[in-house]
């Protein structure tokens, strides 16, 4: 690896936020990332532009009855109004009925506290292997929830950060289980709105010794309103 040379060090990134680089490769890139600033951006410049090309599962399409099952199972409160007849959360589109469909899920089979009516929804995707990590956000905090088992190799851990729109870089909001929920105070959010990022990467044990991701993106998604 050539560090004063700018387009080897974006090729270098783009393989290594795909994930195809050797191991050893691999391991003489994390070190650079340490002292080398021009990498690091370079890294989050392929974590940001790879969401693009995130494939997003279609919509699935509930068994029959489903619905009257879901109305038998909620108190009378919230089948008189509130998110389930809130016509926009039907209507925003693919990224949001994967969501609805994990929560619905959830909700039936008691796998999961009930938080608040969430506010904001976002599917965490990784690029080869469908839904990881569902988030929701409500008034208090943020939910996250793995979908699928994620393995975990020795000396690593898994750290989940967002990005708002128009920011200048992620922020970090620590190291998450691989198989538990997650719940993390709102006010640690340096902002919230639509198609904020939220993504979760493989770090080196303890988080990244950086401001910003150093590891593979292992999924990644956007917020969509509710």
């Amino acid at each position: 690896m050539n560090p004063n040379d700018p387009d080897e060090l974006t090729v270098l990134a783009g393989e290594y936020v795909l994930g195809v680089l050797a191991p050893a490769d691999r391991a003489v890139l994390e070190r650079e990332l340490t002292r080398n600033r021009a990498l690091v951006a370079a890294v989050a410049f392929w974590q940001d532009r790879l969401l693009e090309i995130v494939p997003v599962e279609p919509p699935v399409a509930p068994a029959a009855g489903l619905w009257a099952r879901i109305e038998r199972s909620l108190p009378q409160a919230r089948r008189a109004g509130g998110l389930w007849n809130n016509l926009n959360f039907w209507r925003i589109g693919s990224m949001a009925a994967i969501a609805a469909s994990v929560l619905l899920t959830l909700r039936l089979l008691g796998s999961a506290p009930q938080p608040l009516t969430p506010q904001y929804l976002a599917v965490l995707q990784a690029p080869a292997a469908g839904a990881h990590w569902l988030v929701e956000i409500d008034a208090r905090a943020v939910h996250l929830r793995p979908l699928a088992p994620t393995a975990v190799m020795a000396g690593k851990s898994l750290q989940f950060w967002t990005k708002p729109v128009g920011a200048a870089g992620p922020t970090s909001l620590g190291l998450v289980p691989a198989d538990r929920p997650t719940t993390i105070a709102l006010n640690r959010l340096p902002a919230l709105g639509v198609n904020q990022l939220f993504e979760v990467t493989l770090e080196p044990a303890g988080g990244s010794p950086l401001d910003r991701p150093t590891g593979p993106v292992l999924a990644v998604g956007r917020t969509v309103h509710l």
